[in-house]
């Protein structure tokens, strides 16, 4: 008697688009599917997409976005990581290492030196456990009505290609959280 293959391991592709229903496809509906609303906060959207496919279904995903910051007196440019999201079915398998693996080796060829994320406080072990870092200092987003407010989710930081360190000194994001 034949025996089934085993399944192909799960693998990270890039996205041409990333929808709200793809978004719901993985975290179901509901107005706050992040956790997040209660900050008030407005985001921008995503600009690159990376996903994992179960089958046809849509099960983790990542998006990227280019931006400008300050550190310190310092403006230069940082990659926003945003929208991960893994099903909560298939969480625990690696999916979130997965697609952020993913979208960081597309991140290297953007050409910022660091990778920067905003999430809540339960999920700061998860992306440590990825590399990630956790920043001490005060982070300023943009809101509307040229509104300027400190982030209030934890900020992590890594370098997407040869270990750059983090310069030191206040942050400000010329724009909206990604």
């Amino acid at each position: 008697m034949a025996q089934n293959p085993s399944p192909a391991a799960p693998t990270a592709v890039r996205l041409p688009r990333y929808t709200r229903a793809e978004q719901d496809e993985i975290l179901g509906g509901g107005d706050d599917p992040f956790g997040v609303a209660s900050t008030g906060l407005s985001w921008l959207p995503k600009e690159e997409h990376f996903g994992v496919r179960h089958g046809d279904r849509l099960v983790a995903h990542a998006g990227l976005r280019r931006l400008s910051v300050a550190v310190g007196e310092t403006g230069t440019e940082v990659v926003g990581v945003g929208g991960v999201a893994v099903a909560p079915d298939v969480r625990g398998r690696g999916l979130a290492r997965l697609v952020i693996s993913a979208a960081l080796e597309h991140a290297r060829t953007m050409g910022p030196r660091h990778a920067l994320l905003f999430c809540r406080p339960p999920l700061v072990p998860l992306y440590r456990h990825l590399g990630w870092r956790p920043l001490d200092e005060e982070v300023i987003v943009e809101q509307p009505r040229s509104r300027l407010v400190t982030m209030p989710l934890r900020t992590m930081v890594t370098p997407p290609r040869d270990n750059a360190p983090w310069p030191a000194g206040p942050v400000r994001l010329f724009s909206l959280p990604m």
